[in-house]
């Protein structure tokens, strides 16, 4: 099972923003797609470049040359360096698609009561008293 860390409150991250957060020695972005959060290495696979500082454009499509069509408005990312473009919902490139990609981490939102709960358990080990000595066993 995947280790789970907090690592913002949603409102730090404002609609169509990001932020760059470090979460067991990995440094990942935070993108906010209208209301729905995405995770991505911080990290352009090409040559490394800071994703969480590219620019957010539109997907185009053309089906012949001189006309295109635009979806899905911010949620294509470019590298800031070198212009590699990402799909923010998948990772997926659009160099690429098959071979080249960023990591793309699962994210949910959840209310505070439920992340303060746990489930947290303590590493326990067994006590005994031998005459005057305590002894825990590990």
């Amino acid at each position: 099972m995947p280790e789970r860390y907090v690592v913002a409150k949603a409102d730090e991250i404002p609609l169509g923003e990001s932020k760059a957060v470090t979460v067991a020695n990995r440094e990942i972005a935070i993108f906010n797609l209208g209301g729905e959060y995405f995770a991505l290495l911080n990290r352009c696979p090409h040559e490394g470049g800071p994703l969480c500082k590219g620019r957010r454009t539109a997907l185009f499509e053309s089906k012949r040359p001189g006309t295109f069509v635009t979806s899905r408005p911010g949620e294509i990312l470019r590298c800031p360096w070198h212009g590699w473009e990402f799909d923010i919902r998948t990772g997926r490139s659009y160099i690429d698609p098959e071979k080249v990609r960023t990591r793309a981490y699962d994210v949910t939102v959840e209310p505070g009561e439920r992340v303060a709960e746990g489930p947290y358990t303590a590493e326990t080990y067994p006590v005994s008293r031998d005459e005057n000595y305590i002894v825990v066993e590990i």
